[in-house]
Parts: structure tokens; C-alpha cells; sequence
């Protein structure tokens, strides 16, 4: 519903202002788009290398025993059901229900030493996506805000896209933290393989025209301009109308409907991908970074195999990554964006090495996976190891901050970086080191 609020709030500071203009479900994540949209103003000039970000988020824990760090060895009760299948590079196995990312693994690299240090939901959504530990006095910010943040948009389209919402923000995880909402992700949970598929966002309803949308724009400037002949703060309403503006060039450009428009890819692309919420995310991901987007998050949920395990990860979770991640990453570089994309596949932590008595593996909080690529990261590069049983990390042991100190490194984001909070504290975002082995 396109719905012009008139009426007017006071917000804690003492500033006096209208509700945001809504148009279809502009408040998601409780935040207008405007809001969203005003990173456009705190942005400076983009800083260092124009490199972009696609980040998969697997939430719940993938389980590196059954995947890409299998024991084959290990007695049953740890090794599990699968059994193990050669990759792209000699001695390196991955288990059976991976055959294509064992295939295309020259594509990318994988860090068995990764040590989530941490295994609880919620802490790990805020860890393992911003790099800094949980610290319930400072809300760290999640990457895409700080690519939002210090590089700003470069296009109609906002800097920081979220697609689907399998993040646990209970402390944090996927915001933007001291950066402030104007920095947090457009989030879009449609799906792309739905054939009604629209973006509610960018899309008014049905029987709303943009002539009409345009006359309430109209409408919110004369109201605006009544009230702020009163209003203590001026300048508030000046960089509210600068947020304003650049919604509604979003919502009006045709390089917005452009980016969305999956339809347009060919069919068999498409079904490379695989016609399902995933696959497709994964190509409008591409589409996204093509049509001036920096930073994409595609999520999936389930990952939490406390319970069939093995049914759950063969069945439904693995063949939406293993058919479209590498697909993603032979896309890219046929279209010349591999070298400067960054693509991440990340989850919460590792889990159990002992199978529980469910048929299912719980929260392990030493060892586990990351997949990086793109971007300048070796493909083939298999970087650390755990021990016999997949229990700890005994060669090239990196952390979640490692690996946020590769991605700023990568996309050109100055390892001192500081922001002020709210308060005025200075806030480091970096405290890890570079993985210099995928440098």
C-alpha cells in the first residue's frame, strides 16, 4: 500500500518531523528506505580499490565433516555416512554430496584452519560478519555497512543488498551496528525463482502509478515546508530531503527495475543456477553488483543439523551451493567481474565431531570451514587442517577476524579504520591479521 503518514513524532533528541513516507514496504527492518538511502550523505569518495563482495551466509553451522573437511579415516561414530570423492587437486577430498565443488575447486580456495571461537547463535551472526567478538557495549558493524559507510553508492541502487533474512540479529548479526541505520542492508525476501516475483520495495502496488506517487511527493514537500518554518533543527529536514530524493530515484530509475529483471537471463543459465531461492539469489547477486551494487548478502537457513544430519544436508541443503556457488564463480569471470569480486561462504561455526544420538552434529566452537574466491584469492588453495578427528586446528589456525582483515584488505577498506559511535567513542573495526597466503 503506498501510504503517505502525515502524522508528526518527536524523536529523543528534541527534533520534531513527520513519519516517513511508505511506499509498498519501504520500512523493512523497521527503517524506512529513506533511512536507508541517507548513507548517500555520510559517504565520502569510495577509498581504495573498487573491488565488490558477494557474501553466502549459511545460517545455523555447516558441518565440515560432511563436506569439505571429511575424516574418511575416523571411526563411524565421527566420519559419518558419506563417503569421500576426489577434487580438482591431487589429495584433497571433499565428501560425496559435493561433486561439483570438488570439481571446480581450481575456482576457489577453502581454509580448513578457520577457528570460529565462539559457538553460540546469534554471537556467531555478529562475529563471524563483522570480525570483531560480541561486546554487548559496542555494536559492531556487519561488512556491507562498512563498504556502505566508506564507499557510498555509485548508482541509484543502495551500496549494501541483503537477500533473504536467515540472520539472527538477536545481538547484532548483519546491521550496521555504530555506523548508524542509514548504513544497514536493503533487505529483499522474495524469491527470484517464484514466476510472480517483485520486488515490493521498488514496486508500488497495483492501481498506484508513478504520476501518483509523484503528486504525494508533492504533497510531503508542502507539508514539510509548513513544519519546518517552526522546527529548532533546520538542517535536520535539509539531509532528510537529500535521503528522500535519492529513494525515489531508486524506486523511479530504469536501472533499478533493470537489476531486478532476473527474467531477462536465459533459461539456461538459469537453470544452471537452479530454480530455486538460492540458485537464483545467487544470479541476481550478479545482476546486482552489475547494476552498481557493492556489497551483496545471500543467506540461507536450516543449517542447525542437530537432528538428520545426513538426510538434511544430501537431501535439501548442499545441491543449492554445490550446483550454484561454483556456477556463481564461473559466471562472474565470463562477464570479466571475477577480479574484482570477492565472493565469501561463511556459516556460524563447525560442529560436533561426534554424531549425536539423533543422527545429527552439535555446535562445535574450534574448527570449521570458510570458502573464499575471487578477487585475487588462489583457486585450489587448501590452507590449514584439523586434526585426525576434525576437532581442532592444527596447521594455519586463522579466526573470524583473519578472515574480515582479508575481506577489507581485498576491497580496499585501510586496516586502522576507525568510526565514532553515537557518543563520540572511536571504534576500531579491524583487530585481525591478513591471511597472506591468499593475498
Amino acid at each position: 500500500m503506498l501510504d503517505l503518514m502525515t502524522s508528526f513524532s518527536r524523536t529523543c533528541d528534541g527534533v520534531t518531523r513527520r513519519s516517513f513516507l511508505q511506499i509498498g514496504a519501504l520500512g523493512g527492518l523497521g527503517i524506512s528506505l529513506p533511512s536507508v538511502l541517507a548513507a548517500k550523505l555520510a559517504a565520502g569518495e569510495a577509498v581504495g580499490r573498487d573491488v565488490n563482495c558477494v557474501l553466502v551466509w549459511s545460517q545455523g553451522g555447516v558441518s565440515h565433516h560432511d563436506t569439505l573437511d571429511p575424516k574418511p579415516q575416523a571411526p563411524v561414530s565421527i566420519r559419518g555416512e558419506y563417503g569421500v570423492i576426489d577434487t580438482a587437486v591431487p589429495g584433497v577430498q571433499f565428501t560425496e554430496i559435493c561433486p561439483t565443488l570438488a570439481r571446480e575447486l581450481n575456482r576457489f580456495a577453502v581454509l580448513r584452519g578457520w577457528n570460529p571461537e565462539n559457538g553460540s547463535h546469534g554471537t556467531a551472526d555478529q562475529f563471524v560478519m563483522s570480525g570483531r567478538k560480541f561486546n554487548p557495549a559496542v555494536h559492531y558493524p556487519t561488512y556491507g555497512s562498512v563498504i556502505s559507510h566508506f564507499k557510498g553508492f555509485k548508482s541509484a541502487l543502495p551500496p549494501f543488498v541483503q537477500l533473504g533474512t536467515n540472520i539472527d540479529r538477536r545481538f547484532g548479526g548483519g546491521q550496521p551496528g555504530v555506523l548508524g541505520l542509514e548504513h544497514g542492508p536493503f533487505e529483499m525476501n522474495a524469491d527470484p525463482s517464484a514466476k510472480d516475483f517483485v520486488v515490493r520495495d521498488i514496486t508500488p502496488p497495483n492501481g498506484i502509478k508513478m504520476d501518483r506517487v509523484s503528486r504525494r511527493q508533492q504533497a510531503l514537500a508542502k507539508l514539510d515546508q509548513l513544519q519546518r518554518k517552526a522546527d529548532l533543527q533546520p538542517e535536520k529536514f535539509a539531509a532528510l530531503d537529500e535521503s528522500y530524493q535519492a529513494a525515489f530515484n531508486m524506486i523511479t530509475s530504469p536501472a533499478t527495475k533493470k537489476a531486478f529483471a532476473i527474467e531477462e537471463e536465459s533459461e539456461g543459465l538459469r537453470d544452471r543456477y537452479g530454480r530455486n531461492k538460492f540458485g537464483q539469489s545467487c544470479l541476481l547477486a550478479r545482476r546486482l553488483l552489475q547494476a552498481g551494487v557493492r556489497f551483496v548478502t545471500v543467506t540461507s537457513g536450516g543449517w542447525d543439523t542437530h537432528a538428520n544430519n545426513f538426510k538434511s544436508l544430501k537431501d535439501n541443503l548442499i545441491p543449492p551451493v554445490d550446483k550454484a556457488l561454483p556456477v556463481l564463480l564461473e559466471d562472474l569471470e565470463q562477464q570479466g567481474m571475477l577480479d574484482n569480486t570477492l565472493v565469501l561462504w561463511l556459516s556460524d561455526f563447525g560442529r560436533t565431531p561426534k554424531i549425536n544420538s539423533a543422527s545429527g552434529r552439535d555446535h562445535w566452537s574450534t574448527s570449521g570451514f570458510a570458502v573464499m574466491a575471487g578477487a585475487g584469492v588462489p583457486g585450489g588453495s587448501v590452507l590449514g587442517a584439523t586434526d585426525d578427528e576434525g576437532g581442532v586446528v592444527v596447521k594455519n589456525q586463522y579466526t573470524s577476524g583473519d578472515i574480515a582483515a582479508t575481506l577489507y584488505e581485498k576491497l580496499g577498506i585501510p586496516l586502522d579504520s576507525v568510526v565514532q559511535a553515537a557518543d563520540g567513542r572511536p571504534v576500531r573495526l579491524i583487530e585481525g591479521h591478513v591471511i597472506r597466503e591468499w593475498m
